[in-house]
C-alpha cells in the first residue's frame, strides 16, 4: 500500500465516522508566536482545545505537514542518522471536540488498524497512564486485549503527572492521559517493551498516540475536571507507512525511496559530480547499496522541508524562521558536496517532490517554481564560499602526524582549526561538527570557545562599545563625506565575518568592513544603503549594503570578488553612481510627495514608514480610507509642477531649536539630536539627513505606481521616477496597443471597444443560461423516471453533465414539485471541482434533513457542506469518488426513514 494510498484510506476513515477532513493548515503558525513552526496535528486546534474558537463541527480529521527543525522541537542534527527522525513528517490526526471520549477513540484507532490496514493484532500493544483504570478496561474488557500487551506507565518523568503517558498542554492548561500504540517490529530488531529497561531500542514502535483532555490543570498543580473532554490523536504517515509497506526504517518507504533516487541521479548521474558520474542504469543496478547512502537520506528529507516551508512563505535568512530554513538548506548541500557535487542540484529534486506530494498538498505544486528558484538562488550563494573551507576541513581531519602519508583520520578536531573555519572561511560550528560526525571525528568545542573568548578579549579597549549588529568594535567614527562626493580614499579600520572580527577577508568571503573615511551612505531615515566597491592593490570588496552598525560607524556589507582585503589597508571607496542617482531622485520626490498629500488630503497626514531604493519610493501615512484616483492625479499634477520648476536643494546643518522655527516638518516619534540637517526642496521643508538631488528637475518625471491599505488607518503609495518612470509609462503604452490590437481597435476607442464587447458576453451570458435552463430542465424531465419510491417517499441522487450550481438547484425545485414527497440529491463537476445540492420536501423532513444528506455525501468527495432542512448544498475535491457516493443516498435514505 503506497503512502498516498495510506494517507487517503485515514481520512475516508475517519470522515466515515462523522469527522470533518480539514486541509494541513500553514507550517508557519501565525497566530501563536509560541511555536517556530507547526510541529503537531492539533496545533491549528489548539484554541479550539482552549475554549477560545469554536468550529461549525465537533470531529475533525486531518493530515497536518510538521516542522522539526528549531526550538525545543528540534531533530536536524538525527536526521540521517537514526531510522525515523526527519525535520518534515506528516501527522495524520482524528480529533474530537467535546464530542466522543475514550471509548470511541479506542475503538476507532483498533478497527482502523486491524480491519483497514489490516495489521495482525498479536503485533500490537499499548501503554495507558498508569491510574488511568478507565482507559485499561476499555482495551483489556471491551477491546479483547490481554494484560500482558496492556502496559501501565507512572510518573517515570520525575514528578507529579510527568509521564510519558500523561500529555500537558503547558504548565497549566488543558491536559490528561494518554494511551499509545506500539507495534512489535519482531525478535530479529533490539529492544524491549515500553516501560522496560530496553525500551529505547528498535523492535516496539509507537505508531499512534490517543490524548484523552479530561483536565485542567491550575497554577497550583490541582487538575479540574474539564466540562467538555476532549481527545487529540496523532500517527506519523511514515512510520505507519513503514509498518504496512513491511520495512523497518521510514527511509524504505515508496515516497522516501523516490526521492532517494531522485537526490542520486542529481548528484550521483551529475555531470557537474567531481567524485565521477553513473548512467542511470548503473544507479538501478547498483540501487540495493546506493540506497543505504546516508548523505542521500539526508538530501530526501531536507527536500521535504525546504521545499515546504518556502511554499509556506518561509525565505532563507539569518535570522528566525529564515535562519532556521537555511542551516536545513546547507545541510543538504554539505551532503551534496559530499558526494561530489560542486554546484547547485537541490532545486532540480523539487518536481520529483512535487510529483509525490503534490496532489495532497497542492500548494506545493503551485510553488513549484518560485521554490526552485529561491533553492537554486541559496545554493549557488552557498557554494561560492563553501569549497575552500572544506577542503582545508577535510585535509585537517585526515592529518594525522604520527601516520606515514597522512591518510589516518584523526580523534578529535582541535578548537583553533574550528575556529579558524569560522573566522575565516565562514564556517559556522554547527556545520563543522556535522562534517565530523560523519567521519566520527570529535570537535574540541571548549577549544572553540576559548580562540573565540581570546579574540574577543584582544578586541577589547577603553573606547569600544557594542554595536546594534551585535559586532564589537574599538576605533574611532566614520568620517561620511557622501554628500560632497562619491569617490573617496580610506582605510579599513575592521573587519567582520561570521559576526566576528578577523585580521583580512579572503576571495569568496562575505564580510563587512569598517572604513575611516567614506562616501557611502548607511542605511537610516528609509533611505537604503549605497553599494558600489572599495579597491585597493591587493583586491577589489563588492560592497552589496552599507548599515550604521553604530550612530557614527558604518559597516560596508559585500563580498571579496579578487584577492584580499587585510586590516590596515588603504581602499579607494567609490558608490555606484547610478543606483545613488536613482535612490536620490526618489528620496528627493518621497518629501515633495508628503508635502502634496498633506495638501490634497488633509493636515492629519503624518509619515508612518518609508523606504527608499533605486526603484521606487514606499511611503506609509496616516489615512482612514483609500486615496481616489482623482486625488491620485492631483498629487502627480501637483508634484511633477514642483519638478518643473527645477528649484535648488538646500541642505542646512542647525540646532534644533532653530530648526523649529524654520517651520520644518519633524515626525512624530522620531527622536533628534541637539543638531539636525534641515533639508528644503521646492516648497517642502524637513528634517533629513539622507542624499538628494541638487534641483527638483534631476527627479525627472513621477509617477505613482499603486496605492493600498497596510494597517488601520495606514495607506501606502509607491511610486517612481526618472527612467523608472518612463519605464512604467513605455509598458502601459505598450499594453494599451496590445489591447488595441486584440479588440481591433485604434487605441484612443480601446475604451469604447471594450465596453461593446462587454455588452455583448453578459448578452451571450444571457442566452447561455437561458440553454443551460432549458437542458437542465430537459435532464430533470429524465430524472423523474428514475426516482425510486422508499416507504412512500421519492428518492432520487444524480449527476448532471454541463451545468452550473445555479441550474442544479433550478432543476432541483422542479424536481420537487413533480415529485411532491422526495428527498432529492443532484451533482455536478465542473474543473475538477464537485457540487452539490440536496433538497427535502417540507412533509418529508421531520424524517430526513436536507443537511445531513449533503454533508454525508460531501465528506464522500472530499468536502463538506449544509444547510437548511429543506434544502442544502456543499462542494468537493474528489469527483473521482462521486459515483459511489451518489450510489449510497438511497441506503442512507433508507435507514433514516
Amino acid at each position: 500500500m503506497k503512502s498516498s494510498e495510506i494517507r487517503q484510506k485515514f481520512l475516508d476513515f475517519f470522515a466515515s465516522k462523522g469527522h470533518t477532513i480539514v486541509a494541513s493548515s500553514s507550517l508557519v503558525p501565525h497566530d501563536d508566536p509560541t511555536l517556530l513552526f507547526t510541529n503537531a496535528g492539533m496545533n491549528q486546534f489548539k484554541d479550539v482545545f482552549l475554549g477560545f474558537d469554536k468550529r461549525p463541527y465537533t470531529r475533525a480529521t486531518s493530515s497536518q505537514k510538521c516542522v522539526r527543525a528549531g526550538g525545543k522541537h528540534n531533530d536536524l542534527e538525527n536526521v540521517g542518522y537514526t531510522a525515523r527522525h526527519h525535520t518534515f513528517f506528516e501527522m495524520l490526526g482524528n480529533f474530537s471536540f467535546g464530542d466522543y471520549f475514550k471509548r470511541e477513540a479506542i475503538q476507532y484507532a483498533w478497527e482502523l488498524l486491524t480491519e483497514v490496514y489490516k495489521l495482525p493484532k498479536d503485533k500490537l500493544y499499548v501503554t495507558v497512564y498508569a491510574e488511568d483504570d478507565e482507559a485499561y478496561d476499555i482495551w483489556t474488557k471491551e477491546m479483547g486485549l490481554e494484560a500482558a500487551r496492556v502496559i501501565r506507565i507512572g510518573d517515570n518523568k520525575g514528578a507529579r503527572y510527568a509521564s510519558d503517558n500523561f500529555w500537558m498542554m503547558g504548565d497549566t492548561g488543558p491536559c490528561g492521559p494518554c494511551t499509545e500504540i506500539f507495534y512489535d517490529h519482531g525478535a530479529h530488531i533490539p529492544g524491549g517493551l515500553p516501560g522496560t529497561p530496553e525500551e529505547d531500542g528498535d523492535r516496539y514502535i509507537e505508531i499512534w498516540n490517543n490524548v484523552f483532555m479530561q483536565f485542567n490543570r491550575d497554577e497550583a498543580g490541582v487538575m479540574h475536571p474539564l466540562p467538555k473532554p476532549s481527545v487529540d490523536t496523532g500517527m506519523g504517515l511514515e512510520r505507519i507507512s513503514a509498518v504496512l509497506q513491511h520495512v523497518h526504517a521510514n527511509y524504505e518507504i515508496d515516497l522516501f525511496q523516490a526521492l532517494i533516487k531522485a537526490a542520486a541521479r542529481e548528484t550521483f548521474c551529475s555531470p557537474n559530480n567531481r567524485v565521477g558520474t553513473r548512467t542511470l542504469d548503473e544507479l538501478d543496478r547498483d540501487w540495493a547499496v546506493v540506497r543505504e547512502n546516508n548523505s542521500l537520506k539526508v538530501i530526501a528529507d531536507h527536500i521535504r522541508s525546504c521545499s515546504f516551508l518556502i511554499a509556506d512563505g518561509v525565505i532563507p535568512s539569518n535570522e528566525g524562521r529564515g535562519y532556521v530554513l537555511r542551516r536545513i538548506i546547507r545541510r543538504a548541500i554539505r551532503h551534496g558536496y559530499k558526494l561530489g557535487m560542486r554546484s547547485a542540484f537541490l532545486y532540480s529534486i523539487v518536481p520529483d517532490l512535487v510529483q509525490q506530494m503534490g496532489t495532497a498538498y497542492p500548494e506545493l505544486a503551485a510553488s513549484q517554481q518560485r521554490v526552485m528558484d529561491i533553492l537554486q538562488q541559496e545554493e549557488e550563494r552557498f557554494f561560492e564560499t563553501i569549497g575552500h573551507g572544506m577542503e582545508i576541513l577535510i585535509a585537517e581531519i585526515f592529518s594525522n602526524r604520527g601516520n606515514v602519508g597522512g591518510s589516518q583520520k584523526i580523534e578529535t578536531l582541535d578548537g583553533e582549526t574550528a575556529f579558524k573555519l569560522h573566522d575565516t572561511y565562514g564556517f559556522p560550528l554547527d556545520l563543522t561538527e556535522n562534517v565530523c560526525r560523519e567521519y566520527e571525528v570529535g570537535v574540541d568545542v571548549a577549544g572553540f570557545n576559548a580562540a573565540m573568548a581570546r579574540q574577543k578579549e584582544q578586541a577589547r579597549a577603553a573606547g569600544k562599545f557594542k554595536m546594534a549588529a551585535n559586532l564589537d568594535y574599538d576605533g574611532p567614527a566614520s568620517t561620511f563625506h557622501g554628500y560632497e562626493t562619491l569617490e573617496h580614499k580610506g582605510n579599513i579600520l575592521a573587519l567582520y565575518k561570521d559576526g566576528a572580527a578577523v585580521n583580512e577577508l579572503n576571495e569568496g568571503d562575505m564580510g563587512v568592513v569598517v572604513l575611516d573615511d567614506t562616501p557611502f551612505y548607511a542605511e537610516s531615515g528609509g533611505q537604503v544603503g549605497d553599494r558600489g566597491e572599495l579597491r585597493s592593490v591587493h583586491g577589489i570588496f563588492a560592497v552589496e549594503d552599507t548599515q550604521k552598525i553604530q550612530a557614527t560607524v558604518f559597516g560596508h556589507h559585500g563580498v571579496v570578488k579578487t584577492g584580499k582585503l587585510t586590516v590596515g589597508n588603504g581602499v579607494n571607496a567609490r558608490v555606484d553612481v547610478a543606483a545613488r542617482a536613482a535612490t536620490e531622485r526618489n528620496h528627493s520626490v518621497t518629501h515633495l510627495m508628503h508635502k502634496t498629500l498633506r495638501e490634497v488630503l488633509g493636515g492629519h497626514v503624518q509619515q508612518k514608514g518609508s523606504q527608499v531604493d533605486p526603484d521606487k519610493t514606499r511611503f506609509d501615512f496616516v489615512h482612514t480610507q483609500p486615496v481616489t484616483d482623482a486625488e491620485i492625479r492631483r498629487v502627480e499634477a501637483i508634484v511633477n509642477a514642483e519638478i518643473l520648476a527645477n528649484a535648488a536643494t538646500d541642505a542646512s546643518v542647525m540646532g534644533i531649536e532653530a530648526a523649529q522655527k524654520t517651520g520644518a516638518m519633524m515626525l512624530f516619534g522620531e527622536k533628534y539630536g541637539d543638531e539636525v540637517r534641515v533639508l528644503s526642496i521646492g516648497s517642502s521643508k524637513e528634517l533629513c539627513g539622507g542624499t538628494h538631488v541638487k534641483r527638483t528637475g534631476d527627479i525627472g518625471l513621477f509617477k505613482i505606481l499603486a496605492e493600498s491599505g497596510v494597517a488601520a488607518g495606514v495607506r501606502r503609495i509607491e511610486a517612481v521616477t526618472g527612467a523608472g518612470a518612463l519605464a512604467l509609462v513605455q509598458q502601459q503604452e505598450d499594453q494599451l496597443f496590445q489591447v488595441a490590437a486584440a479588440v481591433k481597435a485604434q487605441p484612443q476607442e480601446v475604451a469604447a471597444r471594450v465596453v461593446q464587447i462587454l455588452d455583448n458576453v453578459k448578452s451571450l451570458e444571457k442566452e447561455l443560461a437561458a440553454l443551460k435552463s432549458k437542458l437542465a430542465s430537459a435532464q430533470g424531465d429524465e430524472l423523474v423516471s428514475q426516482a425510486q419510491d422508499i416507504n412512500g417517499v421519492k428518492v432520487l441522487a444524480a449527476k448532471l453533465d454541463g451545468v452550473d450550481v445555479a441550474t442544479l438547484r433550478e432543476t432541483l425545485d422542479k424536481l420537487k414539485d413533480k415529485l411532491h414527497t422526495a428527498v432529492i440529491l443532484l451533482a455536478a463537476v465542473n474543473d475538477g471541482k464537485v457540487s452539490l445540492i440536496a433538497g427535502v420536501t417540507a412533509d418529508a423532513t421531520a424524517k430526513v434533513k436536507a443537511g445531513e444528506l449533503v454533508n454525508f455525501v460531501a465528506q464522500q468527495v472530499g468536502g463538506k457542506g449544509g444547510g437548511r432542512p429543506d434544502m442544502a448544498q456543499a462542494g468537493g475535491t474528489q469527483p473521482e469518488h462521486l459515483a459511489a457516493a451518489i450510489a449510497s443516498v438511497q441506503a442512507w435514505v433508507k435507514a433514516k426513514l
